[in-house]
């Protein structure tokens, strides 16, 4: 087994009275994919937030890539490719200035321009290069999203609701930046409602409900009818 890239022990967070997760733990070793699946409200996007060091944890030791996220977020930033639940993108701005963007703040070699272009027909967003994303639909905004945080081939690679509002060509597509990142040795974590697509994306799921984990057991476990019914008595 791989080291982990992604650490998590009981982590908290509270907003005001609220416990928004309750004392989850978990672990992705480089190479994996880890789903963290249940309803709405479950604490799926507040973990990813923590992890991408957008909120603190109010409990809890989390490190990523070896890095505490409370003593060195930046450093955490730096390694990590995060696609939020919604929003993530510049209203005015085409998805080509989006990756001009990202290649100067991430200090890319020259040649970052080939992989831009290959993602974007990837992702069937290649006539829209240079249209700016306040037009998008929802899914070419989820779309889009996928590929700024995969284009610098990050060490940790979140994806928050990835397939949601997604096309079929797009959940593929998202599904190859998956195993691209796992080839290449990265820890990767998807936050999805969606059970088959979690099942086929990943090899380890967590379910949350009420903030805590319920279940941490392989994704195949997940799978077909005998799994539906599993996953709908852990939410139950």
């Amino acid at each position: 087994m791989n080291a982990p890239l992604v650490q998590v022990n009981a982590l908290w967070v509270r907003f005001g009275p609220v416990d928004a997760v309750r004392g989850i733990d978990l672990s992705v070793p480089a190479g994996t994919a880890t789903a963290l699946l249940g309803r709405n409200g479950a604490g799926k996007s507040t973990t990813m937030r923590v992890l991408a060091g957008v909120i603190p944890p109010t409990g809890g030791v989390v490190t990523v890539d070896g890095k505490d996220i409370r003593d060195d977020t930046l450093g955490v930033k730096r390694v990590i490719g995060y696609c939020p639940d919604v929003g993530g993108l510049v209203p005015r701005a085409t998805p080509w200035e989006h990756l001009q963007l990202a290649a100067r703040l991430r200090r890319l070699d020259h040649g970052w321009e080939e992989r831009a272009r290959e993602m974007l027909e990837r992702f069937d967003l290649g006539a829209a290069t240079h249209r700016v994303t306040s037009g998008f639909s929802h899914g070419m905004g989820r779309r889009m999203s996928v590929i700024l945080a995969a284009f610098h081939r990050p060490r940790v690679l979140l994806l928050d609701e990835p397939f949601d509002g997604v096309d079929p060509l797009g959940v593929e597509a998202t599904m190859e930046v998956i195993a691209d990142a796992r080839a290449e040795g990265s820890a990767v974590l998807v936050s999805t409602h969606l059970r088959e697509l979690a099942v086929e994306a990943c090899q380890d799921a967590i379910v949350l409900r009420g903030g805590q984990a319920v279940a941490a057991l392989p994704a195949h476990e997940m799978a077909g009818e005998a799994g539906a019914g599993a996953y709908r008595a852990l939410l139950d």
